[in-house]
Order: C-alpha cells, then structure tokens, then sequence
C-alpha cells in the first residue's frame, strides 16, 4: 500500500508515492485534483521528508540531481530502458529523442521514446522534461508545455 504525499510546487501539487522504502510516483495534479487536496499535510516517513527537503532545494536553484531511491512501479523494459537513460541527462542539459534513442542502443524507436516519455511515472527524478525535438523546439510534455518551460528555465535551459 504506497504512502501519499502531495507536495506544493511552483508548477502545482505534486503528488508523491513511497513504496517499500522506494519513491515509486512522482506526478502534477490536475486542478480539479489540487482543489480536493488543498488540506495538505507533512511528510509521514523519513523518505518523504528527504523528498521535500531535495525538491525544495531543486526548485530554489540548489539542487541538480537527486539522491532518492526510486522503483518503477510498471513498465516494460524499453520503457526502463529509456528511463533510466533519461536520468543520465544532466542538470541544465537536453537531449533529443532521437538521442534517447541512440542512448539506449535503438536508433530507429524515436517514436517509442516519445510514447515511454509519456508514460514515465516519477516525473523530474527521471527527469523526462529534460527532452526536446531534434530542431531544438520544446516539444510536447504531459503536464503541459508551460510546465516543462518552467522547468527548463528553473535548470538555465532557453527553448526556442
């Protein structure tokens, strides 16, 4: 039974999922869904607390990387595949999908990369907003472009 924690975000509520001693969800509620949590509490477990701490100092300029342990709580092995390649992008740095794509080994799956994207569930500890399209333009993101924007230049990175 995973352990919820909603944490407030400059981009919004972001709920937190701990596992077994395993950080296993990271996602942005939706509006609707930030209404109904606007109650928010602290952090119940150690681990959730070192998730508040490292994410409030990533979203004041502090933090560029993440000391958390993470599980996927599904997934197929290309999609692990290619989010673990997604955790090899540095702070402040981007990379293509077709760069993903040469990383993990599989050239020609640039549209898969883009459906795994999609799909990654710990959203910036695999910091998938860190992918862009090959002519340098933002590219689509899940939570939205403003969202990834925000993100972007949170870390120093300017999309056309």
């Amino acid at each position: 039974m995973p352990i919820i924690y909603h944490y407030n975000s400059p981009v919004g509520i972001l709920e937190i999922k701990e596992e077994n001693g395993y950080i296993t969800g990271v996602r942005l509620l939706t509006e609707q869904e930030e209404i109904a949590k606007a109650d928010l509490q602290p952090p119940a477990t150690s681990l959730l607390q070192q998730a508040h701490a490292q994410l409030t100092e990533y979203f004041a300029g502090e933090r560029t990387g993440f000391t958390l342990p993470i599980k996927y709580p599904f997934g197929t092995p290309f999609q692990h595949s290619v989010w673990n390649a997604l955790r090899d992008i540095p702070y402040g740095e981007t990379r293509s999908y077709e760069d993903i794509a040469v990383a993990i080994g599989n050239p020609k799956a640039v549209r898969a990369i883009g459906q795994a994207n999609t799909r990654n569930p710990i959203l910036l500890l695999v910091p998938c907003h860190r992918v862009i399209n090959k002519n340098g333009t933002i590219g689509g993101f899940g939570c939205g472009v403003e969202v990834k924007q925000k993100l972007l230049e949170l870390e120093g990175v300017n999309i056309k």
